[in-house]
């Protein structure tokens, strides 16, 4: 079981250095950056003694070199959020982003983009089923289904008292039915 020192936060285990205060010998079992207000990735760093690295951390000013008007804003609770957040697609696909209209030579970026934005929905094969179902482009996918309830019933022999006149009537139906409730419009 390790001791309570052993717990503390930050303690490098294993540290063998002195600490780098010139005139301490403490072991030096806590980093510390060599230059706070720069650090910028895994930089140098130095090992300083507990009450060392006390001293550096309370030196430590985030808001050192800042005017009031930018401790102000980095105070806000919106500080961060004032960036654009990408929208979740309600058609099943992404939406082309904001600079899609970009045109490069060789159409490499913005060809993907363009056929999202110039199409429908749907495809030729799953127009052809809205049309055989009697729906339009702007059906969900409760309509499609209370459609297709009705249209079944219409049109089955058990429910029309026997008559097969519209047995052609409801496989295409059926079949349409079977390709819009797959289909990613209706995701």
């Amino acid at each position: 079981m390790s001791s309570k020192q052993a717990r503390m936060h930050g303690r490098v285990e294993g540290a063998r250095a002195q600490c780098a205060v010139p005139g301490c010998a403490a072991p030096g079992e806590f980093k510390a950056p060599l230059q706070p207000a720069n650090f910028d990735g895994p930089g140098a760093w130095r090992f300083l003694c507990l009450d060392h690295v006390r001293e550096h951390n309370a030196k430590y000013n985030f808001f050192d070199g800042m005017s009031p008007e930018e401790i102000q804003e980095a105070q806000s609770p919106l500080a961060g959020w004032e960036r654009t957040s990408r929208t979740f697609a309600a058609n099943g696909a992404d939406p082309p982003p904001r600079w899609s209209d970009f045109a490069d030579p060789l159409d490499a970026i913005a060809t993907r983009f363009g056929r999202v934005r110039e199409t429908s929905r749907f495809n030729k094969a799953e127009r052809q089923a809205l049309s055989v179902l009697g729906l339009g482009e702007d059906a969900d996918r409760h309509s499609l289904r209370q459609t297709y309830s009705t249209l079944v019933r219409r049109y089955h022999p058990d429910k029309n008292g026997g008559d097969r006149a519209h047995e052609a009537r409801l496989a295409a139906v059926i079949e349409a039915y079977q390709l819009l409730r797959k289909s990613v419009a209706f995701a």
